[in-house]
């Protein structure tokens, strides 16, 4: 199953590269990544451009994951009926790396989190109640979107290891390892991409939702 791991990842890198918040924003004459910090994903275009364009933004990025992982199934879940679910997880995480470093725009592109949304939706979908309310209220609370998307991957992982071991969710013995691991790979990859984000919160000078741009 090695060959169709692979397979997968690149599957889903190729979706990843659709640069949802790039693309719309080479449709209206402005390069997403010359604006506001310069990210591709979802807050920044909100930020930039409007509620529109975040909208369309994390739906289409939401979207891509989500894609990438039914392909995974329909090639894979006959073949490798108990391992599809791996081969799900590498598909989604495909998705994300081709969004957060796609070679064209010189591997500068988004944080991940909307597609490490879809990825949860389409994979874990008991975890995403949870993930839904703790980044809601915190964004809600504080107006932090960073704090609302490191919340979401850490109760993400969370869950995921408290619902395999009780069995609330159905991982494959001999995958339950792997899938761990793959599960704490999309959440360290959005604590990395967050980092700054994370210096930010601790010395106070993050950027609230809807407020003046800081100066750290």
């Amino acid at each position: 199953m090695v060959i169709s791991r692979i397979i997968c990842l690149v599957i889903g890198y190729i979706f990843g590269l659709f640069q949802t918040g790039y693309i719309y924003g080479k449709a209206h004459n402005i390069d997403i990544r010359t604006c506001g910090s310069g990210n591709a994903g979802t807050t920044n275009t909100l930020r930039t451009l409007g509620w529109k364009a975040g909208a369309i933004t994390f739906i289409g990025d939401l979207g891509k994951a989500m894609l990438a992982i039914l392909v995974a199934w329909v090639l894979f879940h006959e073949r490798y009926p108990e391992g599809v679910l791996v081969l799900m997880m590498y598909a989604g995480l495909g998705a994300v790396l081709g969004h957060n470093y796609p070679f064209y725009l010189k591997f500068k592109g988004g944080k991940g989190i909307a597609c490490t949304a879809g990825f949860v939706l389409a994979c874990f979908p008991l975890t995403a109640p949870v993930c839904l309310v703790l980044f809601v209220a915190a964004v809600a609370i504080t107006r932090y979107v960073s704090l609302g998307s490191i919340l979401v991957v850490i109760s993400f992982f969370i869950q995921l290891v408290v619902f395999g071991q009780t069995g609330l969710i159905t991982i494959p013995e001999q995958y339950r390892v792997e899938v761990y691991l793959l599960g704490a790979v999309f959440s360290l990859l959005a604590l990395w991409k967050h980092r700054a984000n994370i210096k930010r919160l601790l010395t106070g000078t993050e950027n609230k939702l809807g407020g003046k741009k800081k100066e750290a």
